[in-house]
């Protein structure tokens, strides 16, 4: 199978450029945080509480849960179930926000996701999928953008919804969720031994997304 793995910290793109190398590719977007939300979705159909670690932990075992296409559409599957229109409300948001920090949750999500890049083309981003999702990925990418450039994307887009914001505050909240990432105990956010850096400061997205197809055809 190709799979391609897209690391790098929070405001470099990598969600949206990783749905246009999908698209141009054929192969599926993994949406990992769909599958975490899939996840949180089964803990409360169990009435599994948000602070019981030990019980989320066992219950997570039996959560079999993978991402398709039909008709175009990604679509999350639960045990066999269509939950797309389940998965997006603030209480499947919140039990994702606790259940995703249990480190059995983890586990059994990676499991999942390297069961899916074993059966099919997948582009999946995060920030450890080429360092311990996918480590054997056809192609590995480390996509990042300075802290200033990252701030003034999301200014912009707070901005064009009317939200007052500051881009100084901004950045430094950027600056600070990258030392987090980078230094968390579980999976920290580091660029492979063998992931090419594309560095997007300068480029547009449909500029790295074609850079990182190219890459992907040297590959093969």
């Amino acid at each position: 199978m190709g799979n391609i793995a897209i690391d790098g910290p929070a405001g470099a793109g990598k969600s949206t450029i990783a749905k246009l190398v999908a698209k141009e590719l054929g192969f599926v977007y993994v949406d990992t945080g769909a599958m975490y939300r899939a996840m949180a979705l089964f803990m409360i159909n169990n009435n599994v509480a948000p602070d019981d670690s030990d019980k989320i932990s066992a219950t997570c075992q039996d959560a079999d849960i993978t991402i398709r296409y039909e008709n175009g559409e990604q679509v999350v599957f639960l045990n066999n179930e269509n939950v797309n229109g389940k998965i997006r409300n603030e209480e499947v948001g919140k039990m994702a926000s606790s259940s995703s920090a249990n480190g059995d949750v983890r586990k059994k999500l990676v499991e999942l996701q390297q069961k899916l890049a074993k059966s099919t083309d997948v582009v999946m981003d995060g920030r450890d999928i080429g360092t311990v999702v996918l480590p054997d990925a056809t192609l590995k990418v480390y996509l990042t953008a300075s802290s200033r450039v990252r701030a003034e994307r999301r200014f912009k887009e707070l901005t064009a919804k009317g939200v007052e914001c500051n881009i100084d505050v901004i950045e430094k909240d950027i600056i600070d969720r990258d030392y987090r990432d980078m230094h968390r105990e579980n999976s920290p956010l580091m660029q492979a031994e063998d992931a090419v850096l594309v560095d997007s400061s300068d480029m547009t997205i449909d500029e790295v997304a074609r850079r990182i197809v190219n890459l992907y055809k040297e590959k093969i």
